[in-house]
């Protein structure tokens, strides 16, 4: 998924919306413990959508003097934030909900109700979570789906598909605990489920917590770009040799590399060797395509270079 491409995030925030309101519609009806648990946990999905967007917005500002390497990690901030609200207000109060309803149980009405819109919010959470997953699978290539997601530098990317999935997995959770309770005529079925809506909220915050943790703190480039970046800088003219290479994630497409180059000492060379690195800089900044245009993503890179 581009840094740039909100459509994803505004098409998970207007579905969530939607069925948000219609889940409080049918809990106030009902009376269903599960059905105003997933009211919350829509409510939180929506604002996580905004949260998201704001991150990437403002991860797109440019450097400025108290923030030399650009404002790329306020995407990771806001990402790790959204973990947070998922396990404090989605988990949290499904299972607050979930318990209180079990000590002081209530029967449910107007079952068909709630089906009706545990249906429609599934449908709606279905398309959602169809655009998530055709994006990621096309972002992901050839790698795994857990892989892809451990190595994702873009966490909308992987935290949209993640909460969809999530919420899916939490309207089937509340249809099977309000059918239970109908069928046995116990209430209890219902607050069980809303507490097991909860942990697997808790579950998914805890797997977007961890990857975001990664990313706030700075995760390094790709190997292979790594690799790729040791053959070009050594197939530079008066290059001889790269030692040590340190890059580190600032924005899903901006990478912070330093190089411990080993340029050509003899005394024809030395005078050379600032031109040499100033135009390295430069054709590593801004990679060309074998066409010789601009590939879509620029790379700021220090170096760190000696003889």
């Amino acid at each position: 998924m581009s840094a740039e491409n909100n459509r994803t995030l505004l098409i998970a925030f207007a579905a969530n919306l939607g069925i948000a309101a219609s889940k409080f519609v049918a809990a106030i009806v009902t009376g269903s413990s599960a059905m105003l648990t997933e009211g919350v946990h829509s409510v939180v999905d929506s604002a996580n959508q905004l949260l998201l967007i704001w991150g990437r917005r403002q991860s797109r500002k440019p450097p400025d003097r108290l923030h030399p390497f650009g404002y790329g990690r306020e995407l990771y901030f806001w990402s790790f934030v959204v973990a947070v609200l998922v396990f404090a207000l989605g988990a949290g109060v499904s299972v607050y909900e979930g318990v209180i309803h079990i000590i002081s149980p209530e029967p449910a009405v107007s079952p068909i109700v709630a089906y009706g819109v545990l249906l429609v919010a599934f449908l709606l959470e279905g398309g959602s979570t169809l655009t998530a997953f055709k994006e990621f699978r096309a972002a992901k290539g050839g790698l795994g789906w857990f892989q892809a997601v451990r190595i994702s530098k873009d966490p909308p990317a992987f935290i949209v598909l993640l909460e969809n999935g999530a919420a899916m997995a939490g309207i089937l959770v509340a249809a099977v605990g309000l059918g239970l309770s109908q069928l046995s005529g116990n209430p209890f079925f219902d607050g069980a489920a809303s507490i097991v809506i909860g942990l697997i909220l808790g579950v998914t915050a805890t797997l977007l917590a961890y990857e975001s943790k990664g990313l706030l703190i700075g995760e390094a480039a790709d190997p292979e770009l790594v690799e790729a970046l040791r053959t070009f800088a050594c197939g530079c003219d008066g290059v001889v040799g790269v030692g040590d290479i340190l890059t580190i994630h600032s924005a899903p497409d901006v990478i912070t590399a330093m190089l411990s180059v080993d340029f050509d000492d003899t005394p024809n060379r030395v005078a050379d060797v600032e031109p040499c690195v100033a135009e390295l800089a430069k054709s590593l900044a801004y990679p060309r395509s074998p066409s010789g245009k601009e590939t879509k993503f620029r790379y700021p890179f220090d170096f760190k270079a000696r003889r």
